[in-house]
C-alpha cells in the first residue's frame, strides 16, 4: 500500500513541516527541534526506495499517474529509477545533516530560515521523482527561490547581491527551458516524459533537425547553468561565499547533472553526441581550472567553490562518454561529492563559528588542540581527492577508465587534474593543522567536535568509507537504468549512420 503514495509522502512531508513551523511560537529551540524531526523521518521514508525497489526490472517504479490539469494536459506523474532513486536518499540524508549545521549558526529569524529550507526540500525533491515535464519545470522554479532568499538574508558580507546573481544566472536559462518544454508539447500534446521520449524516438525524422537542436540546447543550457560546466560558472564563488552552511550543500551539482543526463541523454540522443566533444573539452577545462584556482585560494569558501567546478566536471566528463561505466561512474561521483563536499562545508562552517573567519593564512598547528576535528577534515579530505577504499576513489576510477578508451587524451589531461586536487587539498590541511601554531590559535582556546556536529559528521565519514569498498550495492540499481540509456544513444547513433550511408551511395 505504501508504495502507491511513498514519492507523494516523500516529496511533501517537508512542506507539511514548513506548514508547522510557520504556525510555531519562537521559543527557545523548539523550532529547530521539530525540523530535524521533519527531515529525519523524511530520510527514513526516502529508504524504503532502496528497500522495495526491483533491482534488475527496467522502467520506472513507485509510479503515481493521475490526471490533473485536462487543458494544457498536465498530469501527476512521479516514478524513479536507479538514476534517481539514490539521489533521493542522498537529499534525504543530507537533510537532517544541514539543520545539524545551522543549529548555532542560525541564531536568528529561524522560522523563516526552517521554513524556507523544507520549502527547497521539497523542491528538490519534486525534480527527481516526476515524470511530468512541466510538474518537474514547477519544481525546478521552485528549488531557485528559497535559496535566493535565504542568501540575501543571511549572507555574510554581500548577501542581496550574491542573490541576485544567483538568480540571474539560473533563471534566465530556465526561461529557456520553458520555451523548449512549450515547443515540445505543441509537437507531442504531452508533458509526460514517457510519452515524449517515445514519439521522439519514433518520430524524431518527423521534426526538423535544427528546431530539435535548438530545443536541446535550451534543455542543456539550463542544466549545465545549475551544474556549473565551466564556464558557466560565475556565479558559484559568491553563492559559496555568501550562503550559509545549508543551502551551500545543495547549490551545485545534482539537481543540474541529473536533468542533463535524464532529458538531454533521454530525449535528445543525438543533438547529445553532436555536442558531446565540445561538452567534453569543457569538462576538461573545468578540472584543471577548478583545481590551479583552488591552488592559490585563502578564503575557505572560495577555495570549495573552485574545488566544486573541478570535481563535478568529472562528472560531465563521465555523462558525455556515452559509455555505460562512465555513467555509472558519473551518477555514482555525484553521490560520492555531494557526501564529502556537504561534511567539508560542514567542518568549514564549525572552524568559522569558533575562529569567526574562512581565512586559510590565520590558522595552523591545531592538530595538537583539536585532535577530532583533524581527524574528521583529513578524512574528507582524503575521500575528495579519491583515495582508494574511500568512495571518490570508485567514482573518479569509473569515469577516467571508460573515457580513456573513448577520448584517451582528454582523459590523459583530466588525470592531472586528481594530482592537482590532491595538492590543494592536502596544502588545505597542511595550513590548517600542522606546522606553527599561529596566534589567533593560540589566543582563542576552543572546544573540539561536540555531540551535535559529530552526530551530524560521523555518520558521514563512515559513510565515505563504506561507499568505497561496497560500491556494488549502489551501482547495481544504477546500471539496470543507465544501461538502457546509453543503449539507446549507441543505437540512434548507429541509426543515423546507416540512414547517411545509403544516402551517399545513392547520390554517388
Amino acid at each position: 500500500m505504501l508504495n502507491d503514495s511513498i514519492l507523494s509522502l516523500i516529496t511533501f512531508v517537508p512542506t507539511a513541516g514548513a506548514i508547522v513551523v510557520a504556525l510555531l511560537p519562537r521559543r527557545g529551540k523548539l523550532i529547530q527541534w521539530f525540523t530535524l524531526l521533519v527531515t529525519l523521518l523524511t530520510f527514513a521514508l526516502t529508504l524504503h526506495l532502496p528497500a522495495h525497489y526491483q533491482y534488475g526490472q527496467g522502467g520506472f517504479q513507485f509510479e503515481e499517474n493521475h490526471a490533473w490539469i485536462p487543458s494544457p494536459k498536465i498530469g501527476y506523474h512521479l516514478g524513479i529509477d536507479g538514476i534517481s532513486m539514490w539521489l533521493i536518499v542522498l537529499v534525504g540524508f543530507l537533510g537532517p545533516l544541514a539543520v545539524l549545521a545551522s543549529w548555532k549558526a542560525i541564531a536568528t529569524l529561524t522560522k523563516e530560515f526552517y521554513f524556507l529550507f523544507l520549502i527547497q526540500q521539497t523542491a528538490m525533491l519534486g525534480v527527481f521523482v516526476s515524470l511530468d515535464m512541466f510538474l518537474y519545470y514547477g519544481f525546478w522554479e521552485l528549488s531557485l527561490v528559497p535559496m535566493a532568499i535565504l542568501i540575501a538574508m543571511f549572507g555574510r558580507n554581500r548577501g542581496p547581491q550574491a542573490a541576485i546573481k544567483f538568480f540571474l544566472f539560473t533563471f534566465i536559462p530556465s526561461a529557456l527551458l520553458l520555451v523548449g518544454l512549450l515547443w515540445l508539447y505543441a509537437k507531442t500534446g504531452t508533458f509526460d516524459f514517457v510519452e515524449t521520449q517515445q514519439y521522439l524516438s519514433q518520430n524524431s525524422l518527423l521534426l526538423a533537425p535544427q528546431a530539435l537542436w535548438w530545443v536541446s540546447l535550451a534543455f542543456l543550457a539550463a542544466f549545465a547553468v545549475k551544474v556549473p560546466v565551466f564556464p558557466l560558472h560565475g556565479w558559484l564563488s559568491d553563492v559559496f561565499s555568501e550562503a550559509p552552511t545549508a543551502m551551500a550543500m545543495v547549490v551545485a551539482g545534482k539537481l543540474g547533472l541529473y536533468s542533463i543526463i535524464r532529458f538531454n541523454l533521454g530525449l535528445f540522443p543525438e543533438q547529445s553526441r553532436q555536442i558531446a566533444p565540445l561538452m567534453i573539452a569543457l569538462a576538461v577545462i573545468g578540472i584543471l581550472y577548478g583545481a590551479l584556482i583552488a591552488l592559490i585560494q585563502q578564503d575557505l569558501k572560495r577555495f570549495i567553490s573552485f574545488s566544486t567546478v573541478g570535481h563535478l566536471s568529472f562528472c560531465t566528463l563521465g555523462i558525455f562518454c556515452f559509455t555505460v561505466v562512465g555513467l555509472n561512474g558519473a551518477l555514482y561521483q555525484i553521490l560520492n561529492h555531494e557526501l564529502s563536499g556537504a561534511a567539508i562545508l560542514i567542518l568549514f562552517g564549525i572552524l568559522y563559528e569558533r575562529y569567526g573567519t574562512y581565512d586559510m593564512a590565520l590558522y595552523g598547528g591545531m592538530a595538537s588542540n583539536l585532535p577530532r576535528m583533524a581527524t574528521l577534515y583529513v578524512i574528507t579530505t582524503l575521500s575528495l581527492i579519491g583515495l582508494p577504499i574511500l568512495n571518490g576513489f570508485v567514482g573518479e576510477f569509473l569515469i577516467l577508465s571508460s573515457s580513456f578508451g573513448v577520448h584517451p587524451y582528454w582523459s590523459t589531461a583530466a588525470t592531472l587534474g586528481v594530482i592537482l586536487s590532491a595538492a590543494y587539498m592536502l596544502t588545505m590541511i597542511q595550513k590548517l593543522f600542522y606546522g606553527k601554531q599561529s596566534q589567533l590559535v593560540v589566543n582563542k582556546p576552543v572546544p573540539d567536535i561536540v555531540f551535535r556536529e559529530g552526530f551530524a559528521l560521523i555518520p558521514a565519514a563512515v559513510l565515505m568509507l563504506v561507499m568505497g569498498v561496497a560500491s556494488p550495492y549502489w551501482i547495481h540499481a544504477i546500471n539496470g537504468a543507465v544501461s538502457g540509456l546509453a543503449d539507446t544513444v549507441t543505437q540512434h547513433i548507429a541509426h543515423t549512420t546507416m540512414t547517411v550511408i545509403p544516402n551517399v551511395a545513392e547520390k554517388r
